[in-house]
């Protein structure tokens, strides 16, 4: 049987004593406010042999008690009890900040039963710095079981472990603070790449989930035209809800928060004369406005059936979210006003890609002594890069093989100019590199911000076999020759960056079967499910096992080898080559 000792005997025996010590340091020795609390337990059941045991902390918003720890009570109980200062046991020893030791519970009025088997119950309230924080709750199933010696014990071992609750609920809160912060950023930059109303609508319903836990949510739209706030979306206890909701753009608390261009906190909608009920199990609101441009865009609508359930970091967290949509909602407003800008002009488009198709040239017929290949495949309706072939002559033949930057309408109309101006200069029959330095001098002459292009251009002397090539930031070629597949190492400026930009030019002799390829970067960058490019290497490697093909059947190889590679997705960008074997 227990021993029974004096209070102040038992005050200050060794056990007491030891137990205050090391409520001390494993208060000093963790932050982690669950794992102190189990520690703590443990602890004090050495001294205070209890049956049932709680921590019920004070939430003074609410000013309510919730359990944060639990020894033998029912898990309904603990999830969802809330006791009101001033209620029951636990809830007077709070109010009075004074422990409170009941023999018979059957006895009090105070009791409030969450288990039929209690007899006995010893709350002791968690005091720091004058304030209750918490109740210390412990209970047996036996009659006048807890003895004043043992509210002695318990008051003094509820100092060091209120000492310890308010520690680690300090570092807890710092850390939700730091944590919420860096939600609220992930969820900005989530929320900012959703370019569809309806799918931000819908996401913005589960992101904000992880900043509150609501129970009823809702964002309304602002409609100019009426002058009112129309639901969008509504989702109660997890499930999306579909309505027709409207109010008055000056009515209710949600005129009250535009019109206060900040949060408004409703600890319960029935005691304010603003609220326009939407949902009868409502007891408190939160609306929180959302302006873009100091233009208002909507408003975010949480309620709670819980009374005064919405709290300051609740407002501010959300206050934080709501900016980010604004920009996001508006964003989205101008993409799909884009988006149907864009399909308007999607016939003119489609004549525009065939228009550009017709300014390719077909493969040279002349015998030049080459058997040559040109393939084109647009990542867009239009598209940048281009190729042509320029005739010096019976035995001289110039081929070019260029990219605009950017993609669409832009760049093809910058590579028809391209394409203009490069054809004016065949009838001078210019070698590569003055073709190079004459083009980039006249682009710098119609020079658009932002625009340039790569070129890589080309010469062919049949009676000599001679190849001359300069090259203005393209892709460098490849040239199989001697059974090997090497680049050709000549670089150079692109076009219409620096007006007095000069270019090299390398020279070679081929043999029959010796095979130049240009091409894009497209070609090389395209890109497989593992984000790995096809890359310069395995296109050389190839060319050198499929040297033996004809220039056609290279070209169809090569185009085939980067579809599968990217496992049949969509070009990243323009796929543009031209093949030259030697016959």
């Amino acid at each position: 049987m227990e021993p029974v000792y004096p209070t102040s005997q038992a005050e200050t025996s060794p056990e007491v004593l030891s137990t205050l010590v090391e409520i001390g340091e494993k208060a000093n020795a963790s932050l982690d406010l669950d794992e102190v609390l189990v520690q703590v337990a443990a602890l004090i059941k050495r001294v205070v042999d209890y049956e049932i045991f709680a921590v019920l902390l004070l939430d003074k918003a609410a000013n309510q008690l919730h359990f944060r720890f639990d020894v033998g009570h029912r898990k309904e109980v603990v999830e969802n009890w809330r006791v009101p200062v001033g209620q029951g046991i636990t809830g007077a020893a709070a109010e009075t900040r004074k422990p409170i030791l009941v023999p018979d519970v059957r006895q009090d009025p105070r009791y409030i039963n969450a288990l039929d088997p209690v007899r006995s119950e010893l709350a002791v309230p968690l005091l720091y710095k004058g304030e209750c924080t918490g109740v210390l709750d412990i209970q047996s199933t036996q009659l006048d079981y807890f003895k004043p010696e043992h509210q002695a014990i318990l008051t003094l071992l509820a100092s060091r472990l209120a000492v310890a609750i308010e520690n680690a609920r300090l570092f807890e809160s710092t850390s939700k603070h730091a944590e919420t912060l860096l939600l609220l950023n992930e969820v900005g930059r989530e929320a900012s790449a959703i370019l569809d109303v309806e799918k931000l609508l819908q996401r913005a319903a589960e992101l904000t989930k992880h900043i509150i836990d609501y129970q009823i949510f809702g964002i309304l739209l602002y409609d100019p035209t009426d002058d009112v706030f129309r639901q969008r979306i509504s989702v109660k206890y997890g499930q999306s809800v579909q309505g027709k909701f409207e109010v008055a753009a000056r009515a209710g608390i949600i005129g009250a928060s535009v019109a206060l261009r900040q949060p408004v906190i409703v600890p319960d909608v029935s005691a304010d004369p603003r609220y326009v009920q939407c949902n009868p199990e409502t007891r408190s609101e939160l609306v929180v406005p959302m302006f873009y441009q100091n233009r208002i865009i909507g408003v975010l609508d949480l309620e709670s059936p819980l009374l005064n359930y919405f709290t300051e970091e609740h407002a501010q967290a959300l206050s934080i979210l709501a900016a980010h949509l604004a920009v996001s909602l508006e964003n989205a407003r101008l993409y799909q006003q884009l988006a149907r800008d864009e399909a308007r002009m999607e016939r003119e488009l489609q004549a525009a890609r065939r228009i550009q198709g017709a300014l390719l040239p077909p493969v040279p017929t002349e015998d030049f002594g080459l058997d040559i290949a040109a393939r084109y495949i647009s990542a867009r309706e239009l598209g940048g890069d281009l190729y042509d072939f320029l005739r010096y002559g019976a035995h001289q033949l110039g081929i070019a093989l260029g990219d605009v930057s950017g993609k669409g309408t832009a760049a093809a109309l910058y590579g028809a100019v391209a394409i203009g101006i490069l054809r004016s200069l065949a009838p001078r029959k210019l070698q590569p590199a003055e073709v190079l330095r004459e083009l980039n001098q006249l682009v710098c002459e119609r020079k658009i911000d932002g625009r340039y292009m790569t070129l890589c251009f080309a010469t062919w002397q049949a009676n000599r076999r001679r190849l001359r090539i300069a090259n203005a930031g393209q892709s460098q070629p490849l040239l199989w020759k001697n059974g090997r597949c090497e680049r050709v190492k000549i670089v150079g400026f692109p076009l219409g960056l620096f007006e007095d930009a000069g270019y090299e030019e390398w020279a070679v002799t081929l043999d029959p079967g010796d095979i130049m390829l240009l091409y894009s970067d497209g070609v090389v960058e395209s890109l497989n499910d593992r984000d790995e490019q096809f890359g310069t290497d395995r296109l050389a490697q190839l060319i050198e096992q499929k040297a033996g093909l004809s220039a056609t059947e290279l070209a169809d190889r090569i185009l085939e080898s980067t579809y599968r590679f990217s496992v049949g997705a969509p070009a990243q960008d323009d796929r543009t080559l031209v093949v030259l074997k030697v016959r």
